[in-house]
């Protein structure tokens, strides 16, 4: 595939909103599992918005991955979160609302080059 085809393909990827994880009761794992029936195309957008979303949580404070770690890939309660991290489930609340649109809009900025 020529060069100017994949920077083409690639300012195409489509962000996956982050509350959408939240929704999927297997996690980002099987959010982004290759189905063998996938539309290749789908499944290389897929991986690409998973990369997108590693390099943008890096970029996040200790804290922030904390979060994300907890709440995402350990499946913790904001109340759970917040004992953890010492302070109110409100707070979690509010730090979780921040990162979120932190990802968003660092996701925005990796997806469009």
């Amino acid at each position: 595939m020529p060069a100017h085809e994949v920077r083409t393909i690639t300012r195409q990827v489509q962000v996956i909103s982050v509350e959408a994880l939240d929704e999927q009761s297997g996690g980002l794992t099987e959010l982004l599992a290759a189905d063998p029936d996938a539309d290749p195309m789908v499944v290389v957008q897929s991986r690409e918005t998973l990369r997108l979303l590693a390099v943008a949580v890096a970029q996040l404070g200790e804290r922030d991955q904390l979060v994300v770690q907890l709440y995402y890939q350990e499946n913790r309660t904001l109340a759970e979160i917040g004992r953890l991290l010492g302070v109110t489930e409100s707070r979690v609340c509010q730090l979780h609302t921040r990162l979120v649109g932190r990802l968003r809009g660092r996701m925005a900025e990796l997806a469009s080059g």
